[in-house]
Parts: C-alpha cells; sequence; structure tokens
C-alpha cells in the first residue's frame, strides 16, 4: 500500500498528539474531540481547560464516587491550573532571566504537562466493564504471551509502586513495534517514542480514600472498570501512526 506524504505528516501529527497532548483530554461525547483527535487549534499558553469527567462517577465497580471526584477536582484539576501558571510564568523569561529560574520553571512545566496528559488518560480509559474484545485484545495477547500473562505483569509492576508515586502504562512501541508495559516513577518519566494505551494511576490520591493502603483491592476494582473501547481506538491510532513512520 502507497501512502502520501500528507497521510504521513498526518498520521505523525496524531503520533505528537497521543504521545504528548491530544491523548491527555478527558473522552467527550462528540468523536471528533476524543482523547488524541485533533479538535481545533492548539491551547495557548495559560490556557488549558479543566475537562470534566467522562463518565457518572456514582456508577463505577468499587470506585467510590467521593475518591473520584477528589481526584479529579483536586489532582487532575490542581496540574491544569498550575500549568497555567507555569506557563505564564515561562511567557516572561528574557535572555536575562538567571538559568536556576528558567530551569526549575521547564522542570515544572514538565512535571505538570505530564500530570494533565496521564491523569487525562486514566480517566478516559475507565467507565468500562473491563471486558477487552477484538483487535486490542488479540495485540496484547501478541506481545505478552497471552492476555492474562498481560494482566498478570501489568498488576506487578503497579503494585512495584504501591505505597509510593507514580504510572503503570501500556504502551505501543514505535521502537519495537510491540506493545510493552513501562514503570514511571513520577510524571516526568515516559518512554521516549511511543502512545500510551492503557494508564494506570498508583499514587495513593488514586485510591487512599476508598481502600487505605489495601493497593490491590484498587488494581481489582480499576481492572473491572477498564474502557476497553477507549483502549481499542488508542490502538488503532498508534498503528496507524506506525504504518507511516515506516515509510
Amino acid at each position: 500500500m502507497k501512502i502520501t506524504r500528507r497521510e504521513v505528516l498526518g498520521a505523525l501529527a496524531a503520533v505528537g498528539s497521543a504521545a504528548v497532548t491530544g491523548l491527555g483530554g478527558i473522552a467527550l461525547a462528540d468523536e471528533s474531540e476524543k482523547p488524541g483527535a485533533s479538535s481545533g487549534p492548539p491551547v495557548a499558553a495559560g490556557k488549558h481547560e479543566v475537562v470534566p469527567l467522562p463518565f457518572d462517577p456514582k456508577k463505577l465497580t468499587g470506585l467510590s464516587e467521593r475518591l473520584l471526584v477528589s481526584h479529579h477536582d483536586n489532582n487532575y484539576a490542581g496540574a491544569v491550573k498550575n500549568l497555567n501558571k507555569v506557563e505564564e510564568q515561562l511567557a516572561t523569561v528574557t535572555k536575562d532571566t538567571p538559568a536556576f529560574v528558567v530551569g526549575g520553571l521547564k522542570e515544572r512545566e514538565l512535571t505538570f504537562t505530564n500530570s494533565v496528559i496521564l491523569h487525562g488518560l486514566y480517566f478516559a480509559n475507565l467507565g468500562g466493564d473491563g471486558k477487552a474484545e477484538g483487535a486490542v485484545k488479540q495485540a496484547v495477547s501478541d506481545s505478552f504471551g497471552g492476555f492474562g500473562r498481560f494482566e498478570e505483569l501489568f498488576r506487578a509492576t503497579g503494585m512495584s509502586l504501591a505505597g509510593g508515586s507514580g504510572w503503570t502504562i501500556l504502551d505501543y512501541s514505535f521502537q519495537t513495534g510491540d506493545l510493552r508495559i513501562y514503570w514511571s516513577g513520577n510524571h516526568t518519566q515516559s518512554v521516549a517514542f511511543g502512545a500510551p494505551l492503557l494508564v494506570l494511576d498508583m499514587y495513593e490520591h488514586a485510591y487512599a480514600i476508598d481502600y487505605g493502603a489495601a493497593a490491590a483491592q484498587y488494581v481489582d476494582a480499576y481492572f473491572a472498570n477498564v474502557q476497553w473501547d477507549e483502549v481499542s481506538r488508542r490502538y488503532e491510532r498508534a498503528r496507524k501512526a506506525a504504518l507511516a513512520l515506516k515509510v
């Protein structure tokens, strides 16, 4: 199949969106505005907006409304507000700004940017029935030697962060062409060339209200609520982008 230059550029834009900004938006009702989709002009510095939860927080199994609303309104929304403030400060940087000030602002910019993205991905891949189907299930099985083996490894990676902080991420690796599970100890660690497909928040704020220190029970509840349709959409976008990258 011949891929045109225009298609390549479009797919590469999708990669950038998936890996950097677009997937950070929480799923919306309009298909064109779902995470990873192009939905208009870039967001101006300091103008990021808090997006509502994409599901009814009263209806998830094993994750309370109180927990979900607190997580969204405090941690995710807080990251959005802090990112806006940092970007406003960066707009005032000149050649005379001390290097330590610039360095501190850039570090905070990366931290809050990734927090917004990963929280958006996390909420968008919740609200389902936990049942994987179709091509994404097959891809997961092929990459890990079975779907059960994937879940075992994903859970183990998540539990390695229990009592601390970080993320567990199933990525489409553009380097290897398959799916990989990555550990992230904080908001600034992520695979350099991949598209996040499934994200698990292992910061204690994601589960302590409901489960205290019982992180394993939280991971059980998480898997019962995974929205695999959203994971499938992310997988299909990553596949198309990967085809373009091989041209």
